[in-house]
């Protein structure tokens, strides 16, 4: 059975100059075959995010009545909490039985782009989610630059291509809490998440807590994602797959429900890796020939997100 390849960042970070090709071989290669790939030594501190599991565990052990002060009801969800069973998956009617809590960026190249996005909410019960979660964000922020560069020589792309479209992006941190199931939803068809395609340039996600993430491969089969909680779990999006012309896929995953012996709520830290507001998504020249025209028009990064946004059920005024 195919299994998603696992990459050790440490072959990029200090390895030989055949190691660092051979890593961004292997990772681009993966990606443009699943739409995924596994990090192992990534260098971020895995304390780090045990510290971030455990804050995200105390914000949502709070009452609903606490955390519903802190809904942003004119952004669309993208910062502060969002409810469950208010996200479903694009084109599915069905909610998913998820809530999560959203953290963007703070820390600007240009502070001009301050000015395009939501500010963060920050829950006062909660003291200690901040610090933490701003220093793991910044962590993620630069592997996300790193790991972008390598996609980009991987494409045979000119220097910082794609890095460049991510930096002071819109990108977000999202702390997600799979509550233990009632015994209705076993039987509803409503699942953790529905299957569904990633927004944005690339995912990369924090060890889970509990498994349940499967991945549709080309072949119309699922197959389960594997890896530890020192692994990082990275994907492409449709951001991504709309640049690159679909060379480089989006690929359709989901998180299933677990077995009634494991009901157990579960918890994860995807960090979605947006491009800034107001960068154009083009598809690029070399991902453009004879037999492969360009798919897609340019489109604003701002506008595609309102527009995905609204197709989820977020239907504020965004």
């Amino acid at each position: 059975m195919k299994k998603v390849p696992v990459v050790n960042f440490r072959y990029l970070s200090n390895g030989s100059e055949k190691d660092k090709l051979d890593f961004i071989r292997i990772f681009g290669s993966a990606i443009e075959e699943f739409g995924f790939v596994v990090l192992e030594e990534h260098g971020i501190n895995h304390s780090l995010i045990d510290d971030c599991y455990k804050e995200t565990k105390k914000l949502f052990t709070l009452n609903n009545e606490v955390k519903n002060k802190y809904i942003d009801n004119v952004g669309g969800g993208q910062r502060g909490y969002v409810g469950f069973g208010i996200e479903h998956a694009k084109n599915n009617s069905k909610k998913d039985l998820k809530e999560f809590w959203h953290v963007g960026r703070e820390e600007f190249n240009d502070p001009a782009r301050a000015t395009l996005y939501p500010k963060n909410i920050w829950p006062e019960e909660c003291p200690e989610l901040k610090p933490k979660l701003l220093t793991l964000y910044h962590s993620l922020d630069l592997l996300s630059l790193s790991l972008l560069d390598v996609i980009g020589e991987y494409l045979q792309l000119p220097s910082k291509t794609l890095s460049g479209m991510a930096i002071d992006g819109n990108t977000i941190l999202r702390l997600l809490h799979y509550p233990s199931l009632e015994k209705e939803h076993f039987h509803s068809g409503e699942i953790r998440s529905a299957e569904h395609e990633d927004i944005n340039l690339m995912t990369i996600l924090c060890g889970a807590t509990q498994s349940g993430l499967q991945i549709l491969t080309k072949e119309g089969k699922w197959l389960d994602i594997e890896s530890s909680q020192d692994q990082l779990v990275i994907d492409t999006g449709d951001m991504m797959a709309r640049i690159t012309n679909d060379v480089l896929p989006s690929t359709t995953h989901r998180v299933v429900n677990p077995p009634n012996s494991k009901n157990e709520s579960r918890f994860s830290m995807p960090f979605f890796v947006h491009a800034y507001g107001n960068c154009e998504l083009k598809v690029l020249d070399n991902c453009i020939s004879p037999s492969r025209p360009a798919k897609y028009s340019p489109i604003l990064a701002d506008n595609f997100l309102k527009e995905r946004l609204r197709e989820n059920g977020f239907n504020s005024k965004i």
